[in-house]
């Protein structure tokens, strides 16, 4: 896509560089779930849930991924323990609902089990979607009908610290070895990388140069235009491990957990995004790491990566991470 026709409707996704935004520190999640038959443990297609839990309060929030997977998408909350009590609620109402009707939830990254899962949603875009990701391989449609997430959404500030929360980006494959659930070939993360490196950006172009919005239309115009209809549109087919979303980011790498462990994952993303001092400290040993991204996120994919400078990220600070 022409990259003059990208510029005003990326920079609308890096819309909290505007001075003047407010530094809110709200968090929200975004949880998949594989719906199986009770029985015989096959992919549970998403009518059958819409109907089990029609008038549940939560359904306000349920979607649905194209394999079938459900996908709650929970309203921002003011603390990480807050998101997550919510989240446990809803998965827990859900699940009752569900369980009802003899489906069950599964918080796993992958469905190793059913590798034929077919596709439950079809519309132009999956259709167009499942087409062009087979001209890249299989794992495409692994992807799509056989992979789940726990992603987190978090505010985005303006000016100096906005930058420097896009810029942990640099974090990111240690944060993905420190929580995966899954490694190796049949990996969530390696079908990730595998999917279409041209959208996905498992590496640091989104970071080169200074100036954020013009990396990711220099990634955007690379990216095959397989749904022709328009920059937004295009966009919105573009999957790197943060996404860029106006006034949050929205963090997709982590492997699909149970609720009882989101807390946890929320705790730390939130204190390493909000937290000054942390951040800047994190940034400052990561720095020298960007060139070498795509060597550590194929690392975290493989189960070979520096998960214990992941797990310091996360838990009592960036000093340890760079000791």
């Amino acid at each position: 896509m022409d990259p003059r026709l990208l510029r005003s409707p990326v920079a609308a996704l890096f819309g909290p560089q505007v001075p003047g935004s407010e530094r809110t520190v709200r968090v929200a999640v975004e949880q998949e779930l594989f719906a199986m038959d009770l029985y015989s443990g096959g992919s549970v297609a998403p009518a059958p849930v819409r109907a089990a839990t029609a008038g549940g309060w939560y359904a306000l929030w349920l979607g649905f991924e194209p394999g079938g997977q459900v996908e709650l998408s929970l309203p921002p909350s003011p603390t990480p323990a807050a998101a997550a009590g919510r989240l446990s609620a809803a998965t827990a109402a859900l699940g009752r609902d569900l369980l009802a009707q003899g489906i069950v939830l599964d918080a796993r990254p992958v469905r190793r089990c059913d590798p034929a899962t077919p596709r439950h949603l079809h519309t132009p875009r999956y259709d167009a979607m499942e087409r062009h990701l087979d001209t890249v391989g299989p794992a495409g449609r692994r992807m799509m009908r056989a992979t789940a997430s726990t992603q987190a959404c978090l505010d985005w500030w303006p000016g100096r610290a906005g930058a420097e929360q896009w810029r942990l980006l640099l974090a990111g494959p240690f944060l993905a070895a420190a929580t995966t659930r899954t490694t190796g070939p049949a990996g969530r993360l390696a079908t990730w990388l595998a999917v279409d490196p041209g959208r996905t950006a498992f590496d640091d172009r989104l970071l080169h140069g200074d100036d954020p919005v013009a990396a990711y239309v220099s990634f955007a115009a690379g990216a095959t235009d397989f749904l022709r209809q328009g920059p937004a549109a295009h966009l919105s087919t573009l999957f790197p491990p943060v996404r860029p979303r106006g006034r949050y980011l929205e963090i997709r790498f982590p492997d699909a957990r149970p609720a009882r462990e989101v807390g946890a994952l929320l705790h730390g993303l939130a204190a390493l995004l909000y937290d000054d001092e942390r951040r800047r400290t994190a940034l400052a040993s990561l720095g020298p790491e960007r060139p070498r991204l795509a060597e550590h996120w194929a690392a975290a994919a493989a189960g070979t990566g520096d998960a214990e400078r992941g797990r310091a990220l996360l838990s009592d600070g960036p000093r340890r991470a760079a000791a």
